[in-house]
């Protein structure tokens, strides 16, 4: 069985999102990034996986290292969904305002009357 991954997937564990921030800077090799982790290396090594199936991480070989870099164009799909999250949300909110604004104000003009 064949597990298709997207950036979502690979932005979803905190985990995987402190290793997109530790490489954003630049390069690093397979074990400085595993150093940065109370983890195993496997566990590290997991997590790059998925990191790179999805696209957001490259690994680069450099004589008998490897070393990992950030992609992160590939988060312009997570961009491109909360701007249109945001937009649905701020007239989701604004319908709710306008509609407790007509809520508040009836009280006041049958108190009136």
């Amino acid at each position: 069985m064949i597990v298709r991954r997207d950036v979502f997937q690979a932005i979803a564990d905190p985990t995987r999102r402190r290793i997109i921030s530790r490489i954003a800077g630049g390069a690093m090799n397979l074990n400085a990034v595993a150093d940065s982790f109370d983890m195993s290396r496997q566990a590290v090594a997991n997590h790059i996986k998925i990191l790179t199936e999805c696209g957001l991480v490259t690994i680069r070989q450099q004589g008998r290292e490897r070393f990992c870099e950030a992609k992160l164009d590939q988060l312009a799909e997570v961009t491109d969904w909360v701007e249109e999250s945001k937009k649905l949300w701020a007239g989701r909110f604004n319908a709710l305002d306008n509609f407790l604004a007509e809520i508040q104000a009836k009280p006041a003009e049958n108190g009136n009357q």
